[in-house]
């Protein structure tokens, strides 16, 4: 199954509640999935077990990625699992599980794609799936850090 799977990890410092709150709050998600240069225009979102994320992926060259996100495990804060296709039925869905395990330094996310084929692994590397889903953990962890960030306190002397 190894020869189907792409796995991307990286520690960042946050608790695991902050990282579940960045995959599971509908209003935080879109704002940081993706590749750097990618957005999202989200069509549906239900990021509970059972529903669902349907959504544009956009490139810097405006090209358009039909996505869907169908959740089948929510285990708070430690594991997401999800089928995720081309918003549509024509071709399998790649199965993705997501965890988050706390640690020294703070919390260690792994997500693991499964892929239907070999060929689909393959042409997914050679469009640098691993390079590109480092850059969404850059983002995911540009994200923490804004939620994490001190809130300025106005203090009033009269």
């Amino acid at each position: 199954m190894q020869d189907r799977q792409i796995t991307l990890t990286r520690l960042i410092a946050a608790p695991p509640e902050l990282l579940w709150r960045c995959w599971t709050d509908p209003a935080i998600l879109p704002l940081w999935f993706g590749p750097e240069g990618y957005s999202c225009q989200t069509k549906e979102i239900d990021l509970r077990q059972g529903g669902q994320w349907r959504f544009d992926m956009i490139g810097p060259d405006g090209t358009i990625w039909k996505n869907r996100h169908r959740y089948t495990l929510h285990l708070a804060p430690k594991r997401i699992e999800f089928l995720m296709d081309g918003d549509d039925d024509a071709n399998p869905p790649m199965e993705v599980v997501v965890t988050l395990e706390p640690g020294e330094g703070g919390t260690r996310i792994t997500q693991v794609m499964t892929f239907s084929t070999i060929e689909a692994c393959q042409g997914a590397r050679a469009y640098g799936a691993e390079r590109l889903g480092q850059t969404t953990y850059a983002k995911l962890a540009a994200e923490v850090a804004r939620h994490q960030a001190p809130n300025p306190i106005t203090v009033l002397i009269v």
